[in-house]
């Protein structure tokens, strides 16, 4: 099996695959241009931030797995994926230590103008007065836009602060949010008008795109502080330098819209990151994070190699077409499942979904085929008949359980 790694990733994790038996290329190298070449002959592309777009995905003729070393997919076009049968798995929840502190860094650095008076510093210029402004966290009532693994780290954190919480996300109830020692926001607007600094945890769908918009920021009380370590595409970039300037918000930003998508690269915003705090997206790059974000890819390759499959594949369809199932116990003999592929294919009936399990001893097996639609009694007294099937079961489908 061939392995592709098209950004840098630990030793450990080069050194993990190659143990599997894997043939693996490490070329961070790449750049849009080159990738689809280099990927040609890959079973299986690892990336971090590097783009999989369709043009890489049709050079690659034998590849199955695309695996994004982090959380989201974003990256990743999976329209064209899931079109040519190649399975997409991530990394969630390996770099939620390492995200969190990140945004308590850009928090504090923010309030206290860390960058800034550095930058001072650094040029000759003692400003203790310019820069002695900052409010404090403490007793301050930190808004976390999104309550999954990271909200929740960074959450844990602002409370060591003695900050006070306030949260917004779809899956929060009243129960649970007193469970965890936070208020519970009705809406984003409510949040940002609630909040001294805003944190934003949101995966980034086309629902979430701008939720930070022109009236999120209005919202915001003036000096509020404003981090974001998800996307970002989150943020409109437009309507944040407006409040800049007409709100003073201070900002930190370790994501930025269209922000490059290699390791090296010139970068164009540059009126923005004059006026805020910002790290070029380095929010998963800890050490600590590395190691277990390369385990979980090493045990997502193992799964590819072992059964086929990776753990949690994010683009398998969530209700297939299937409108019935047939359920077929049989011998375990060569040909009996062709022979119902046979039966099922002269009558235009198209397999979505099928699983064979075999029992103990290897006699015998049974086979769930998921269908598109019923074949016929005829079809179902023939396979029945069949010497090498012990029975069968039609049923309507009523979808995954």
């Amino acid at each position: 099996m061939k392995v592709l790694i098209a950004d840098k990733l630990s030793s450990q994790t080069v050194d993990e695959l190659t143990a599997l038996g894997a043939q693996v290329e490490v070329r961070p190298d790449l750049t849009p241009e080159t990738l689809p070449a280099a990927v040609a002959d890959a079973q299986v592309l690892i990336v971090r931030s590097t783009r999989v777009d369709a043009a890489v995905l049709e050079a690659a003729p034998r590849l199955g797995l695309v695996i994004r070393a982090g959380a989201g997919v974003n990256t990743i076009d999976l329209k064209t994926a899931s079109a040519r049968g190649v399975y997409v798995a991530n990394c969630p929840g390996k770099n939620t230590a390492a995200v969190a502190e990140l945004a308590l860094g850009l928090l504090i650095a923010a309030d206290r103008g860390i960058a800034k008076a550095t930058f001072a510093l650094q040029q000759g210029s003692w400003q203790k007065k310019a820069f002695g402004d900052a409010r404090g966290l403490k007793g301050r009532t930190l808004g976390i836009l999104g309550w999954g693994a990271i909200g929740q780290a960074l959450g844990q954190r602002a409370q060591a602060l003695e900050m006070n919480l306030v949260v917004w996300s779809r899956s929060l109830t009243d129960e649970t949010a007193e469970q965890a020692g936070v208020e519970r926001a009705a809406d984003p607007l409510e949040l940002a008008a609630r909040s001294d600094a805003v944190s934003v945890h949101l995966a980034f769908t086309p629902q979430t795109k701008h939720l930070v918009d022109a009236a999120f920021l209005a919202a915001m009380p003036d000096g509020a502080i404003l981090v974001n370590t998800s996307r970002g595409e989150l943020i409109d970039t437009e309507a944040l330098l407006a409040a800049i300037r007409q709100k003073s918000l201070k900002v930190g930003l370790d994501v930025f819209e269209d922000e490059p998508a290699g390791g090296a690269a010139d970068f164009s915003q540059t009126q923005l990151a004059q006026a805020i705090v910002c790290t070029p997206h380095i929010g998963a790059s800890t050490d600590e994070a590395a190691d277990a974000i390369a385990a979980e890819v090493v045990r997502i390759v193992r799964s590819f190699r072992d059964r086929g499959r990776p753990p949690e594949a994010v683009n398998l369809c969530a209700r297939s077409p299937a409108t019935h199932h047939l359920t077929v116990r049989h011998f375990n003999r060569v040909g009996v499942l062709a022979g119902v592929m046979d039966g099922l294919r002269a009558e235009g009936v198209n397999v979505e979904e099928m699983e064979n399990v075999v029992f103990e001893g290897a006699l015998a097996a049974c086979c769930t085929l998921r269908l598109d639609q019923s074949p016929s009694p005829a079809l179902l007294e023939q396979l029945a008949a069949d010497a090498s099937i012990l029975d069968v079961q039609l049923e309507a489908d009523a979808g995954p359980a």
